[in-house]
Formats: C-alpha cells, structure tokens, sequence
C-alpha cells in the first residue's frame, strides 16, 4: 500500500532460515510455522481455543526481530489486559526481543499523549479519573435523579458502551434500541444523563479511560507531523484478541497504521464474549476483505483438552447461529492432540445446595487422586451464584479463592509482607549466605507465617496462609531457574508483578464467573448453574445475545484440560419447587443410555449429583462419546466407551484378572456377578487401564458406590500389585 514503511516482502513462507532464527520455529506445528513465517504485511490469525496463540504471536514477533526484517523498538503489540501484556513481554524477553513495546491499548495511548499532548495543546495531559461512578453520581445529581447504587452501575456502564461504540448523547436513542439494550432507565434520559457526564467532566478538568483513547486518535489524525513521528517510530502491530476490539480501539489502531498494512492480528470469534461492552467479532471477520492479501492462518490443532472435551466443544459451537455476524469461511473445529481423558460428566440435582454439596464431594475425590486444588475451578453466570459454593467448599474443609474479589497485592497480609521485604533488602549488608529462599521465610514468620503449618480447614485464616505460600513458592521458583537469585532481584519481580497484575498461583480451588475465566485453564473444571434463565441469562432476548451465551459456556468448556462437569439444579432451595429446566444449550450434547420401556433413566457415571437427599436420587446424566472417534453413543457401546466398529486395544490378560476377582467378590456377597461390575464395564476397564481414581470414574458403569466398594480393587488388579489382605485374591474363590 502507498506510504508503507516495511522492508520488502519475502512471499515464501517456507523459505529457509538460519541460526538462532531457526530455534523459533523447529518446535512448532506447521499452522504456527506458517503464521511466524509469513510475510511482513497484514496477517490474519485464527486461533482455536488451547492451539497456541500467545506462542505463535511471540514467536512471530521474536522472528522478526531475530531475522533483522524489524527492530524490536519499532514493534508495538497490544492487548486488553495488564495481565495479558505483562506475559507478552515476558515470553518476549525470553525470546531475545525484550525491547518490542508490549501494552494495553489504554497503556500505550497515555505513554503517546504523555509525550505528545503538551506540544499540541501546551498543557499537561488533564487528570484521569479510575472510575466513572463517582461523576455519574454528580450528573445524575443535576438531572434530579436518584439512581440506586445498583442502578447506578448500570447506568455508568451504558455510558461506557455508547463511549466505545463512539456514539454521542444524541445518537444513543436509536442505537440502544437497534441493539436492544435493556436499560434501567428510558433511552432518552440515559442521553441526557451522558451529555450531563461530559458537562461535569468538563467542569472537574477531568478526562476518563475512554477519552483516553479518543485523545489519542485524534491527535494523529489532526496532527500530521504527530502522525508522521508516530508512524516511524511503530512500522508493525500485533493486536491479540481481536475478536475483542471495539469501534473506539479500531479507530486508535487505525490512526495508528495510517496507509499501511503492516498488521498482525490474533483472535477467535468463538470466544467473543464482550459485545455487551461494544466489543465486536466483525473486525476479525472481516480483515480478509479489507486486506485482499492478508495471510490468514487457521490454529486449530488444541493442545489444551483432551478429545473429549474438545468433541464437547465442538458440538456446542456446531449448534451456533448466525446471528447477524459474518460468518468466516471455514469455522474453526478444533482437533485434539491430548490422549484420551474422563467423558465430560452432565450431573443433575434437586436444589442449589445438593448442587454445590456434590460437587464438593467431587472436589475432594480429585484432591484424593492427586489434584491439585489450584488445578480447579468452578465456573458460574453471575457472581452472584458464588455463596452456596463457598459454604460447601467450606465446610468440606477445602481452600478456595474467589477470582474477581479483591486483587492479590491489594490484600493486608500481601502488603505486608512485600513491606517486610523491602525492608529487609534496606538493611541487607553485602552477601547473604543464608539464600533467597531463607531470607523469604524468615521475614514471614515475622508475620507468624511458617511453611509447615497451615492452618486447618479454610476460612480467613487459610486464606492468609495461602497468600503468602504463593509468595513464597514464587522465591523457590526463582531460585530453581537461578540459584544465585538475590533479594533484590525477588523484590523487584514482586513489584513488576504488583504492577502488571501477574499473581502468583494460591493454592486453593478458583471459584470465577465465566467473563474472569477466559485466558485461564485448569486441569478440573465445573460449570455450574446451567440452567434457563441464568446461561442464557434472562435478559439475553435477541439471536445475537442468546448467541453470546453460547459462546460464554464454550469459553467455560474449553479452560478444561481433563476432567468437566456440567451441572445444574432443579429448584434454589431444598424441598423447593422443582420448575427449572436445564440450558437449551446442552441440547444434543447430553446422549442417554438406551433403557428398556417403562425403566427409570439410569444414572450417569460421575459422582458428582448422583444421590440427592429424601430418598430420592438425582439424575445425573453423562455425555458419553466413543474415545476413537468421537460419536455419540448409546446402550451397550456406552458402556464400553468405543463403537462397536472402532478398534479395540484390550489387555486380555487384564481383562481375565478382572473375571476371576468378579466372580470371587460375587461369590463373597453371594450375588450375581454382573451385580458387581458388568462384561462390558470389565472390557472398558481393560481397554482404558486407568491409572488413579478420576479416570476409573470416568469409566461408564462406575459411579460413587461401586467406586468407594471395588475401586482400590480395581486399580490395584490394573497396576498389577497385590489385592489389600481382606479382599479375596483372583485365585482364591
């Protein structure tokens, strides 16, 4: 394009590299090998969930630089979040590219005014306010309204949304109802409320994060020697998450490319989930169109999940819509590269509190089988949601930490104990023979902290506890990467983390709502709540909103590696009415087990919901595909876990030990022997060969009681140890 400012294009993505170049790219898949390898100009990647997005963004960057077709100093990459911007830079230093601008779009748009705005305007930058709520109280005042503090939220936030979509007072009207915003307050007063917010902004000499941006904008495009310093300077963008970018960012990154085309953009329209906010996928979508030569690359190779998880979310997208949004060509099927894992369980209950009390229950058998608590989270619509699963992860003497809450630095004992820390650096003379790691511990059982007694249960107390481990396990990390890791060195990483957001991992199970999981992932994942009503949330009325709900519970199934499950209740309280009715969402993905006419549908195969109180027993349904190819499956071949066609890998062997141990516990309890294991359970049992407690629960035909009753047994026989002294061994009945 006229007026670029790029090195010649080289148009062989293949073309052969050298030396340390070489290193970025001999590790990676031939999708993200084509997207680093191509050449300088615009670049579209789509990047399925868990295939390696920030990787191959990184190692692009760090190509480009290793290569000298770019500078470092002339590449800016930005994202949304400080979260997100401080591990770009960190995988960028590790990668030699440490000098590659690395920001959020709010970042990167005050370091611009900061330099800029006092020569165009002779003035310091006007102050910025954090939070509109204070000054939309203010507007409110004026207009004599008397929002509640609830209402007052909603209200900032519609401002917000009309700010983004760069609408003014006089244009939010038509769009609120074109868009079909549910609103506390009438369309035409919530205009005047935004045109009273600006007044008062005015009046205060303030500007908020949102003209911010505007400021930005507008000085390139009015300033032609801003745009020409500014445009020298940056040759190349990277945006991550583009699916994200709202009206008011992409005129930013316009104002920033100028004629150029020298952009790089990442993103999956799978996982918009902000469009409430103004974010829209169509800048995605359509890049191809406004750039005819863009290199597009499809990551669809997922990395994350297992094939089950992944077929799961496959099938939930499959379903999607169009609502109104462009369609890419080819939607983005991702295709799993994990071995074969648990079936996603689908888990039904009575009431919120049999809900969160089974999947409690369930937590604690994962933490048995040697999960980590951090290696979990439970999912939810709204925040809201969160109480009945505090109270059961709780009382099951489980910790836990509550994403969303107050910020980790943020927090008394954090604040605390980084004082302690510099202050111990300040008095630090010359070398410390005792090491990093003692140095820490030391200076946090000044606090009364120690690492080999945590306080029992959880609780306030626990909580604390954890805090400062994650602190400590941090000085144990740097220490194993550079045993000559200093205090100095500890402190300054500390407050580089403070900075950027970037926590240390709490060990504690993660309750989040879905909005705060995206970017996240865990080895075990519950989505809880599923019902109508909350996903899709009530006011979700258009095609495009139901829509978006969709792809929140995608986001949800897909921060899975391993074990999911997928739950809801009949009724909020115990002994309630029973009127709820599970997502429409989970329509088709939940195949029932064949059973005989007039039968009760049998229960699933997890353990989580799969007895309520009363007597009565929840239903508890489990989406069972087959491991080889993926096929929903019903009757015997469910209980196998493969198509009746697919090949089998059975250990015979196996499969005859299990036989003989059957038929000496049938005979114990002088039963038949299927009542204990059944043929097709035993084959799937010698087909899988699972190695702990959460695959055999993944095995259809064991659920909790046959799990408490035969599953050391069972392991113990697939393992090949000795069966525990009380139980008759194979050979004995």
């Amino acid at each position: 394009m006229a007026g670029s400012r790029v090195p010649p294009r080289d148009d062989d993505p293949a073309r052969p590299v050298a030396g340390e170049a070489q290193a970025l790219v001999e590790t990676l898949d031939p999708e993200q090998r084509s997207a680093v390898l191509a050449p300088i100009g615009p670049v579209c990647v789509l990047a399925g969930a868990g295939t390696g997005k920030t990787r191959t963004i990184t190692h692009r960057i760090g190509f480009l630089v290793a290569t000298g077709a770019l500078p470092a100093g002339q590449i800016l990459a930005v994202t949304f979040t400080t979260r997100a911007a401080g591990e770009l830079r960190g995988r960028l230093r590790a990668l030699g590219a440490a000098g590659v601008q690395a920001r959020t779009f709010h970042a990167a748009a005050l370091r611009q005014l900061g330099y800029f705005w006092p020569k165009v305007a002779g003035a310091a930058l006007p102050r910025l306010v954090e939070s509109k709520i204070a000054l939309v109280a203010r507007a409110a005042s004026r207009l004599r309204l008397t929002p509640s503090r609830t209402e007052l939220r909603d209200l900032t936030g519609e401002i917000e949304w009309a700010k983004a979509t760069l609408l003014t007072p006089a244009d939010y009207p038509a769009a609120a109802a074109a868009a079909a915003r549910e609103t506390t307050h009438p369309a035409e007063v919530i205009a005047d409320l935004y045109a009273a917010y600006e007044a008062v902004k005015r009046d205060a000499g303030v500007r908020d994060f949102d003209d911010l941006l505007l400021l930005a904008a507008a000085v390139i495009e009015e300033h032609r020697w801003v745009a020409d310093e500014l445009r020298s300077r940056y040759r190349h963008f990277v945006v991550d998450e583009y699916q994200d970018v709202n009206p008011l960012q992409q005129r930013l990154l316009d104002a920033w490319l100028g004629e150029r085309d020298s952009l790089c953009v990442v993103g999956d329209a799978n996982q918009t989930i902000y469009s409430f906010t103004g974010a829209s996928p169509r800048h995605l979508l359509e890049f191809p169109r406004r750039f005819p030569a863009a290199h597009v690359v499809r990551l669809v190779r997922d990395y994350r999940s297992t094939p089950q998880v992944v077929a799961l979310a496959n099938g939930l997208i499959a379903r999607a819509g169009a609502a109104g949004q462009p369609a890419p060509s080819e939607p983005l099927k991702l295709l799993a590269q994990r071995p074969d894992g648990p079936v996603p369980v689908f888990s039904e209950h009575d009431s919120e509190p049999e809900e969160a009390a089974a999947i409690a229950g369930r937590i604690r058998a994962l933490l048995a089988a040697g999960v980590p608590a951090s290696e979990m989270a439970v999912l939810y619509r709204v925040n809201a949601q969160s109480e009945a699963y505090e109270s059961a992860i709780a009382a099951a003497g489980i910790p836990y930490l509550v994403r969303g809450g107050e910020r980790f630095f943020d927090r008394p004992e954090v604040i605390e104990a980084v004082r302690l820390l510099r202050a111990a650096l300040r008095s630090a003379e010359g070398d410390q023979p005792d090491g990093l790691v003692a140095q820490v511990s030391d200076v946090f059982a000044a606090v009364g902290w120690r690492s080999d007694d945590p306080p029992h249960g959880s609780g306030a107390e626990r909580e604390r506890w954890e805090n400062l481990a994650a602190l400590a396990r941090l000085a144990d990390d740097m220490v194993a990467a550079d045993p000559g890791a200093s205090l100095e060195r500890f402190v300054a990483d500390l407050a580089d983390r403070a900075a950027h957001q970037h926590i240390p991992t709490v060990e504690g199970v993660t309750l989040a709502s879905l909005h705060a999981a995206k970017g996240l992932e865990w080895d075990a994942v519950f989505l809880v709540g599923l019902v109508e009503g909350t996903l899709p949330i009530i006011h979700a009325k258009t095609p495009a909103q139901i829509e978006e709900e969709r792809r929140l519970l995608y986001v949800g199934i897909t921060r899975a590696r391993e074990h999911l499950t997928l739950s809801w209740a009949l009724a909020r309280n115990e002994g309630g009415r029973r009127s709820r009715k599970p997502s429409h969402f989970l329509d088709g993905l939940m195949p029932r087990p064949a059973a005989a006419p007039g039968a009760p549908a049998r229960a699933g195969t997890g353990d989580a919901g799969e007895r309520g109180t009363g007597g009565q027993r929840s239903r508890n349904r489990s989406a069972v595909r087959c491991r080889v190819c993926g096929r929903p499956l019903a009757g015997p071949a469910a209980r196998v876990g493969r198509c009746e066609d697919c090949p089998a890998d059975v250990d015979q062997a196996l499969f005859e030990r299990l036989r003989a141990w059957r038929s000496a516990r049938a005979k114990e309890q002088g039963a038949p022997a299927f009542v204990v294991l059944t043929d097709a359970t035993l084959m799937a049992i010698a087909e899988r060969r699972p190695a702990d407690v959460a695959q055999l629960a993944g095995i259809p035909g064991i659920g909790q009681a046959k799990l408490d009753r035969y599953g050391e047994d069972v392991l113990a026989l697939v393992d090949g140890r000795a069966l525990p002294a009380s139980v008759p061994s194979p050979s004995s009945g």
